[in-house]
């Protein structure tokens, strides 16, 4: 698991490793044996994923941790053993216990793992209002532990893992049964279990953004190019650093940076030399592949003008909302409503905006509003939107009335 670094008290005592140090199992037997532990087992199943973000071009896992009452905790090496059907299969239809579920949940699909019921520890932070949700934040607040961080941002795809790194993993799962626990008495206590049930529910559909046709329009700092021709260089270098880092599985971003592919367009270098003076492009990831990065600016060059990429099409979602006071002022009014009535909801019950709906639901709502503006039709619209039961009984009441006052007066 790799996430943000939040201070914690230092008086807090460090959570420790009830058992000692969890084995490392790198073979099918050794899988299969603590398998059946986990059917012995009671109690849901906590769960967590290293990846190797920012050194690896895959999302893979890595290693995978796994922990249950009566079966203890296990650090499994999926390079060494990549297919968990049966570890899948002991678990059965018990619950999961995920810290930040979309973080992992592909991976482990990637392995046969996919759960049938979930607990994600940071939702159910989130939805309790928590301003922190970090893992370390949630262990300190609700367990009184502090949980000792270091190797969020190491390559977990080097063999052998250190014992610090092991001892790491561990845990990560180690306190996720009990805050399991913790949070879900205070979701029942205020009312809200119901809502995680929906969201938990929810997570289950879900899937990682697909990559588009044209992925290389994100480059940070694309926004700096204005001409086609930078569009069509930028493009050309793109695709060349994300063809060698797929070969090579590594992240694009340690064979050159996206600043060194903007640098690069912008100063038009005439030479390969040029080239490889602009700003990123001196690092041993880059050299070695000087020349592709050369016939990238060649290719991109040598298009006619008719070939050049043009302006990113729009997609079928509304225009960015800076541009609505101009375009339809009407639908401008209609979102500073809206807004004001969620931000209003928002503090009534002490759950962020972006959770009661999402940013994009809300502008499809107030850009193309439904004929039917009463809180039925309203809830229909946002139940089209995919927003859950509990979104709808909150969030119709109010946006009903932001939605009537503009298509009324119209």
């Amino acid at each position: 698991m790799t996430e943000e670094s939040e201070p914690v008290p230092d008086e807090l005592p460090p959570l420790e490793l009830r058992q000692g140090p969890a084995p490392q199992l790198t073979s099918a037997a050794d899988v299969q044996a603590y398998a059946d532990a986990i059917a012995s087992g009671d109690g849901p199943i906590a769960l967590d994923a290293e990846r190797a973000s920012g050194y690896r071009y895959s999302q893979r896992a890595y290693l995978i941790q796994v922990r249950r009452s009566g079966a203890g905790t296990a650090l499994i090496d999926p390079i060494a053993v990549p297919d968990l059907s049966g570890l899948a299969d002991a678990i059965g239809d018990n619950e999961w216990i995920l810290h930040a579920a979309t973080q992992d949940l592909a991976c482990l699909a990637e392995v046969g793992m996919r759960p049938t019921r979930l607990f994600d520890t940071e939702l159910a932070g989130r939805l309790l209002g928590r301003e922190r949700v970090s893992l370390a934040a949630l262990v300190a607040s609700e367990l009184g532990h502090s949980l000792a961080k270091g190797h969020g941002a190491t390559d977990w795809s080097v063999r052998p893992l250190s014992g610090e790194q092991l001892r790491y993993a561990a845990l990560d799962v180690e306190p996720l049964i009990e805050l399991r626990d913790a949070l879900a008495s205070e979701l029942h206590d205020c009312g809200r279990w119901e809502m995680a049930e929906q969201e938990f529910g929810h997570l289950l559909n879900f899937t990682p953004r697909e990559r588009g046709p044209e992925e290389w329009r994100r480059l940070s700092g694309m926004h700096k190019l204005r001409k086609p021709r930078q569009w069509a260089l930028a493009r050309e270098l793109w695709l060349a650093r994300d063809d060698i880092a797929q070969r090579r599985d590594v992240a694009p971003g340690r064979l050159i940076p996206d600043s060194a592919v903007i640098a690069a367009v912008q100063a038009d270098p005439a030479s390969l030399d040029e080239l490889l003076a602009s700003p990123g492009f001196h690092g041993r990831g880059a050299s070695r592949h000087a020349r592709d990065w050369w016939g990238a600016i060649q290719r991109g060059r040598a298009l006619p003008d008719t070939q050049l990429p043009q302006r990113a099409p729009r997609g079928d979602g509304p225009p960015p909302p800076r541009s609505w006071a101009e375009r339809d002022p009407a639908a401008n009014s209609r979102l500073q409503a809206a807004r004001a009535a969620m931000s209003e909801l928002s503090e009534a019950w002490n759950i962020a905006p972006e959770l009661l709906l999402a940013p994009d639901s809300l502008r499809r709502l107030c850009w193309d509003p439904p004929a039917d503006t009463s809180e039925v039709g309203v809830g229909a619209a946002l139940e089209a939107l995919e927003a859950r039961p509990w979104q709808i009984a909150l969030c119709a009441p109010v946006l009903s009335p932001a939605l009537d006052s503009e298509v009324t007066s119209e």
